[in-house]
C-alpha cells in the first residue's frame, strides 16, 4: 500500500470514528474521499479522478481551486484574517459594492451572513419587522436552509421534524410535469398556480402576511423553471396586499442559470434577495441579503435586532471580490449560458429520446434535471433503490452526480467545457442503459 493509499484509508477511518454527517443515518458512511481538485475535476489521495457534475452542493460555480480566488484569500489572510462586523473594512465594502452592482436599481445595501440558511432567516426577520406582520408563505416544493425559520419555510420532508418556528404557511407552486392544477400548458399552469396563491392569501388574511418567499427557480426540489408570467404575477399579488417578495437566489444565483441572477430572465423585481453558494463558489462560508432601499430605510433610525460574529468575514469578502471579478473577466456567466443552450440541453434531449426511463428534461445554463420514471405513461417515479444503483454506477465510472429523489441534476461548474459535457453525457448514457 502506498503512502497516498494510506491517506485515503486514514481519512475514512477518521470520518467514521469522529464525523457526524448532515441529513444522514450515521451507520451508513460514505467511502468517497476527496483530497483536492481543479476546475471541474476532483481526486482522492491516490489520484483517482472524478468529473464533478454536482458542483458539490451546486455551489462551486467558478470551479475548484481557481488560482485567482485562492490567491486573494491568501493575500487577505496575510493582511487581516478576521475582524468584528461592527468595524469598517475595505474588503467588506468592495464585496458589497460588487454584489449590488448585479442587483436591480434600488438595491444599495447588503447584510452578510454565514450562508444561505441564515440569509433566508434574516430576510424573513427583515420582512416581519418592516411590515409589522407575521406570516411567511412559501411553496411545498422548496428548500430554504436548516435554521429555525428557514427549515420551516422549506417545503419538503425535512421541515416536519423541525417545525418549531411560527407563522409559516405553504402553498403549491407551478410544476407542469406533475401539475396540481390539471394544467396541460405552461400558460395554464401559471394562471392556475397564481389563482391558487391568490386564494391562499385571501384565506390566510392579507394583512397578516409579511412575505412570500420563493426560490426564483426551485433547485433541490427539482429545477423547475417558472412558467411564463408566474413570478411577475406573484409580484402583482404581493403589491396588491402590501406583502414583500423575497427571492431566494442561494442556489440559482451568480451564473448558475447563465445569468447573474435567475430572476433576471423574468419580469420581476423582489424586495429582498438572498444569496450564498455561487457568490464565491463556497471557498469560504458566506451568504447574505441584498436589501431594497425602502426596507433598508426601516432600520436607519431603528436598530436591526440581528447579527453574526462572522458577518462580512474578511477572508470571505476577499473571495467574493476575486470570484465576481474573475467571473466577469473570464466570461463565466456567458459560458454557462452558451453551454446550456448548445451542449447540455441538446445532449439531454437526445438522452430522453433514447432512454424511456427519462420522463422529462428541464433547465437552463448549467442548471438541469433529468426526472426518471418507472413508467412514462403513469409518470411513476423511479424508486429509491434504482436511483441508488444509478448513482453508484456513475461514481464507479468517475462521475460525481447530484441525485435527489427520482432525479439526476446536471449541475457542473459554470466553467465546464463542451468536452467535459460530452464526457459526462457518455457516462449518463451508459449507466441509464445498463445499471437498471
Amino acid at each position: 500500500m502506498t503512502d497516498t493509499d494510506d491517506l485515503d484509508v486514514i481519512a475514512r477511518e477518521l470520518d467514521l470514528e469522529h464525523v457526524f454527517h448532515s441529513w444522514s443515518a450515521q451507520a451508513q458512511p460514505s467511502s468517497l474521499v476527496i483530497a483536492s481538485g481543479r476546475g471541474c475535476r476532483v481526486w482522492d489521495h491516490s489520484g483517482r479522478e472524478y468529473l464533478d457534475f454536482s458542483s458539490q452542493l451546486v455551489n462551486v460555480n467558478i470551479g475548484h481551486q481557481h488560482p485567482t480566488v485562492v490567491e486573494a484569500i491568501r493575500e487577505q489572510a496575510e493582511l487581516l484574517t478576521t475582524i468584528a462586523p461592527s468595524t469598517v473594512n475595505l474588503a467588506r465594502g468592495e464585496a458589497a459594492k460588487r454584489i449590488v452592482g448585479h442587483a436591480p436599481d434600488g438595491f444599495r445595501k447588503v447584510f452578510f451572513t454565514n450562508g444561505g440558511a441564515d440569509a433566508n432567516e434574516n430576510a424573513i426577520r427583515m420582512a416581519r419587522l418592516h411590515t409589522g406582520r407575521d406570516k411567511v408563505l412559501s411553496t411545498y416544493r422548496s428548500y430554504h436552509g436548516n435554521t429555525g425559520a428557514a427549515i420551516v419555510s422549506t417545503g419538503d420532508w425535512r421541515r416536519i421534524p423541525n417545525e418549531f418556528a411560527r407563522g409559516h404557511v405553504h402553498f403549491f407552486g407551478p410544476y407542469l410535469y406533475r401539475s396540481e392544477f390539471w394544467a396541460t400548458t405552461p400558460e395554464q399552469e401559471s394562471e392556475r398556480a397564481l389563482h391558487h396563491l391568490r386564494r391562499v392569501i385571501e384565506a390566510e388574511g392579507p394583512s397578516s402576511i409579511a412575505a412570500v418567499l420563493l426560490e426564483s427557480i426551485p433547485g433541490t426540489a427539482g429545477i423547475m423553471l417558472p412558467p411564463p408570467g408566474y413570478l411577475a404575477g406573484v409580484r402583482e399579488l404581493c403589491d396588491a396586499h402590501g406583502i414583500l417578495l423575497i427571492l431566494d437566489e442561494v442556489m440559482a444565483g451568480f451564473g448558475r442559470t447563465g445569468r447573474w441572477f435567475a430572476f433576471d430572465g423574468h419580469d420581476v423585481r423582489p424586495d429582498l434577495i438572498t444569496f450564498a453558494k455561487g457568490v464565491n463558489s463556497g471557498y469560504i462560508p458566506t451568504g447574505g441579503v441584498i436589501i431594497s432601499d425602502p426596507v433598508a430605510a426601516t432600520f436607519d433610525e431603528r436598530v436591526f435586532p440581528g447579527g453574526l460574529t462572522y458577518s462580512g468575514h474578511p477572508l470571505a469578502m476577499a473571495s467574493i471580490v476575486a470570484t465576481l471579478d474573475a467571473m466577469a473577466a473570464e466570461g463565466v456567466v456567458e459560458n454557462a449560458r452558451a453551454i446550456g443552450e448548445n451542449e447540455i440541453g441538446p445532449a439531454l434531449a437526445a438522452l430522453a429520446e433514447k432512454h424511456d426511463v427519462i420522463g422529462e428534461v428541464r433547465g437552463e445554463g448549467v442548471f438541469w434535471a433529468m426526472e426518471l420514471v418507472a413508467d412514462r405513461a403513469t409518470r411513476e417515479p423511479l424508486p429509491a433503490a434504482s436511483m441508488g444503483r444509478l448513482k453508484a454506477a456513475m461514481v464507479e465510472r468517475g462521475l460525481l452526480p447530484f441525485v435527489q429523489d427520482n432525479r439526476i441534476h446536471v449541475v457542473p461548474p459554470c466553467v465546464v467545457t463542451a468536452g467535459e459535457v460530452a464526457e459526462a453525457v457518455s457516462i449518463y448514457d451508459h449507466v441509464l442503459g445498463t445499471a437498471l
